[in-house]
């Protein structure tokens, strides 16, 4: 059957370049996962904050050496994308990505988390900022998203600081490890002013 729109982003629209270094304010960077972040990922998902929003534990290296590894096949297939915020060391401090991305829609979600030590600096907001640019201009997407519990304050401050305007409350949206949570929904579009 044919659509009677054309998609908003054509096919090879990540898969056709290489995923992009994306500078944020106060000297860091958004840059692709590499092997060598595993050991740095598998501690972050120790934190409980960090198991408790992103509902995922990693116990072993090799599980948080999968996880990093995920992400090349996720940008080739265009359904997701994800950088690890990086300071002057290259170390990781947090994670900035899009999740199910939508082609057709030019559409895609967001998640964050930043690790203990790098929480209060306004990490988040920049990588969510910087990434946002980069996913309205030179990728072209048109709305992106951000969903979160209306439990999970420090995340809602973030979306608020980036822009993402908040558009409403999704009832027992998500299941947490106690129970459902109802979800705040903040968008933002390419033609919102920042």
């Amino acid at each position: 059957m044919p659509l009677l729109v054309g998609s908003v982003l054509s096919r090879g629209t990540l898969r056709d370049v290489a995923q992009p270094r994306l500078a944020v304010g106060g000297g860091l960077l958004l840059r692709p996962w590499q092997e060598r972040d595993a050991d740095v990922v598998r501690t972050a998902f120790g934190c409980p904050d960090i198991q408790r929003w992103h509902v995922r534990r990693l116990d072993t290296l090799e599980e948080a050496g999968e996880w990093v590894g995920q992400w090349a096949d996720h940008w080739d297939a265009e359904t997701a994308a994800s950088w690890a915020v990086v300071g002057h060391d290259d170390e990781p401090l947090g994670q900035v990505g899009l999740r199910d991305i939508s082609l057709a829609q030019g559409s895609a979600a967001l998640s964050y988390w930043v690790t203990p030590a790098a929480r209060g600096r306004g990490v988040a907001a920049g990588a969510v900022d910087s990434l946002s640019a980069w996913a309205f201009g030179q990728a072209g997407f048109n709305r992106l998203n951000i969903h979160h519990s209306t439990a999970n304050t420090a995340s809602c401050r973030v979306a608020t600081n980036a822009g993402y305007q908040l558009e409403g409350t999704l009832r027992q949206a998500i299941m947490h490890a106690d129970g459902w949570h109802d979800w705040h929904l903040h968008g933002r579009l390419r033609t919102d002013s920042r």
